[in-house]
């Protein structure tokens, strides 16, 4: 079993990268959260993998965090109908502690916003993971919202609107940033969206 890969970072893109580990490339998936903690290409790396061996192929998953990793085993092993593709949409589309927060909160309507989720997903996931995650998840969940500025959860939660819509997480960051940039302090959440919305 592959627990990490520890080698040269060759190529990377939002959806997977190719790190060499003595002389050998591996191709690795990875979910965006990942990619925007990866260094720049020709950089040392370390990433955690989880390998999904099939008759047809063998499939590295590759996670910047140990809690990226952590929710990724927890939805192919224990949510009936969510694979290894599905399981990393959940983490292109919602952060590790938001996650945590709707399970343990029965946020059917959070968790079924994610691309490829849809509500009976969702209510599945609710149901087989909300012991597994239980109080610590909650408490986890509430602390990184406490941990945010107003200004920081306001830009954070126009992101997640972006998301919620469509958007690739990079380029929902980079829209809000855009919009940010041109709007100021004052502006509200519903009016960053629509100045992002209005960059494309």
């Amino acid at each position: 079993m592959i627990t990490y890969l520890k080698g040269t970072l060759i190529e990377s893109l939002p959806t997977q990268i190719v790190i060499e580990v003595a002389g050998v490339g591996y191709e690795v998936l990875i979910p965006l959260s990942s990619y925007d903690r990866l260094p720049q290409p020709g950089s040392p790396l370390k990433i955690l993998i989880h390998p999904v061996l099939r008759e047809d192929a063998h499939l590295l998953f590759g996670f910047m965090t140990v809690e990226e990793r952590d929710i990724f085993r927890l939805l192919v092993r224990h949510v009936s109908g969510i694979g290894p593709k599905t399981a990393l949409s959940v983490l292109n589309g919602i952060s590790v502690p938001a996650f945590k927060g709707a399970v343990v909160g029965g946020d059917v309507k959070t968790l079924s916003k994610i691309r490829g989720v849809g509500k009976k997903t969702a209510e599945r996931i609710i149901v087989d993971l909300k012991d597994k995650i239980g109080v610590a998840g909650a408490w986890e969940a509430a602390s990184a919202g406490r941990a945010l500025s107003p200004e920081e959860q306001k830009l954070n939660d126009a992101v997640l609107a972006l998301i919620s819509l469509g958007y690739k997480q990079t380029e929902a960051h980079k829209s809000v940033k855009l919009a940010a940039a041109k709007m100021g302090a004052p502006a509200n959440v519903e009016s960053l969206v629509r100045e992002a919305l209005r960059q494309t």
